[in-house]
C-alpha cells in the first residue's frame, strides 16, 4: 500500500453566499493522504474501472492509480505537454489521452508504458475525447474548432467537420446513439450525428462559457456547467435529449466556474442525484428533480477542483489544482453526507 499520512484540516470559520445566507464550515475529518499520483496539478480523472483510475495532468504522465489500496499501478509516458482528458473504453483495459501537444495516444494497462495507437490531426491543444458506444470509433475536438472522427483500430480520420467559433471544451459520446454531445467556449451545446459528422441540434445558447457535458446512462438527459465568478454563471444545467430538447433544469450555488459534473449511480437513492465539483473548492450533491443542494463538501487547500468522476456506487474521485485527487464517499447514515476519505 502507498505511504499513508493523516492530516486534520481545520476550517471553522462563516462565509456569505451569493443569496446572503450565511454557511457556517465544520471541522472536517482526519484525511489519509497515500503517495501522490502526480507530481504537479491533475487535470483529468476518470474511471477505469470500479478499482482503478486513471488520471493526467502537468507533469504530462497518464496513471493508472488503485484508489482502494493507494497504489500506482501503472505510468504511461508519451505526451510532450500536459493532459487536458482521458477517455475510457467501457469493460475493457484500454483508454485514450489527450494533450496540449495537439496528440491523442491509445494506451492498454496490461502492454507496455508505450502507446498502443496514436492520433495526430488537430492544430491546437486537444479538449474534448469521446468513444462510441461500440468502441470502435473515437471522437476528439480542438481549440481548433474542429472534432475528427477516427476508426479505432486503424487510427485513420475518417470523418472531419469544422464549425467558426467553436472552440471546443468537452465531448461525450450519448449511450446507445450515433450522438455526439459537445460543449463549447461560444456558449453554446451541440449534439453531432456522427454519422457523417453533422450537427444534428443546437441547444438554446447559455449567457457563459460551457465548460462540460455529461450524459446520463439512460441516454435521456445531460447535464452542461458553466463558468463564471463570484455567483454569475457557476450553475449546472439539465436538458432533455429527448424529443424537446428543452432546458429542464438549473443548479446554482457555486461560486466560481464549474468544471464538472457527473450523474450519481441510482443505487444511491430513491431519488436521481448529480454531483458537481467546481473552481471554488467545494463539491455539490443535488436532486436532480427538484433542483435542491442536499450536501456541499468544500475541500480546504485543494485549489480549484477541475475533474470528477464515479468510482462505484458510494464513492467519487475527483481531481484538484494543488492537492492531487481526493476520493470522496457517500454517506447515508444520517442522510445524506460526502466525506473525503483519502487523497493521493
Amino acid at each position: 500500500m502507498g505511504k499513508l499520512q493523516s492530516k486534520i484540516k481545520h476550517s471553522t470559520y462563516k462565509y456569505s453566499r451569493p443569496d446572503e445566507i450565511e454557511e457556517e464550515r465544520m471541522p472536517t475529518k482526519a484525511c489519509p493522504e497515500y503517495s501522490p499520483a502526480h507530481t504537479d496539478t491533475v487535470s483529468v480523472v476518470a474511471a477505469l474501472n470500479s478499482d482503478l483510475c486513471v488520471s493526467g495532468g502537468k507533469d504530462k504522465t497518464v496513471v493508472a492509480y488503485n484508489w482502494r489500496t493507494g497504489n500506482v499501478v501503472k505510468r504511461f509516458r508519451g505526451h510532450d505537454r500536459e493532459i487536458t482528458k482521458i477517455a475510457c473504453i467501457h469493460k475493457s483495459n484500454q483508454f485514450f489521452s489527450a494533450s496540449r501537444d495537439k496528440m491523442v495516444m491509445m494506451w492498454d494497462l496490461h502492454d507496455s508504458s508505450q502507446p498502443r495507437q496514436q492520433f495526430c490531426g488537430h492544430a491546437m491543444v486537444v479538449t474534448g475525447l469521446a468513444v462510441s458506444p461500440d468502441s470502435s470509433q473515437l471522437c476528439s475536438g480542438s481549440r481548433d474548432n474542429t472534432l475528427l472522427l477516427w476508426d479505432v483500430g486503424t487510427g485513420q480520420c475518417v470523418e472531419r467537420a469544422s464549425v467558426s467559433r467553436n472552440l471546443v471544451t468537452h465531448l461525450c459520446w450519448v449511450p446507445k446513439e450515433p450522438y455526439i454531445l459537445q460543449t463549447s467556449e461560444d456558449k453554446t451545446i451541440r449534439l453531432w450525428d456522427s454519422r457523417g459528422l453533422q450537427v444534428a441540434h443546437m441547444f438554446s445558447t447559455k449567457q457563459h462559457i460551457q465548460t462540460y457535458c455529461e450524459v446520463s446512462e439512460d441516454g435521456h438527459k445531460c447535464i452542461s456547467c458553466s463558468n463564471g465568478f463570484e455567483g454569475e454563471g457557476c450553475e449546472a444545467t439539465l436538458w432533455d435529449l429527448r424529443q424537446t430538447r428543452n432546458r429542464i433544469r438549473e443548479y446554482k450555488g457555486h461560486f466560481q466556474t464549474v468544471a464538472s459534473c457527473v450523474f450519481l449511480p441510482k443505487a444511491l437513492a430513491l431519488t436521481p442525484l448529480i454531483a458537481t465539483s467546481s473552481h471554488d473548492c467545494k463539491v455539490k450533491i443535488w436532486n436532480q428533480d427538484t433542483g435542491a443542494c442536499l450536501f456541499t463538501l468544500s475541500l480546504d487547500g485543494s485549489g480549484p477542483l477541475t475533474s470528477l468522476a464515479v468510482g462505484d456506487t458510494i464513492s467519487l474521485l475527483c481531481a484538484s489544482f494543488s492537492r492531487g485527487i481526493h476520493l470522496l464517499r457517500v454517506d447515508r447514515s444520517q442522510g445524506l453526507e460526502l466525506w473525503e476519505v483519502a487523497a493521493f
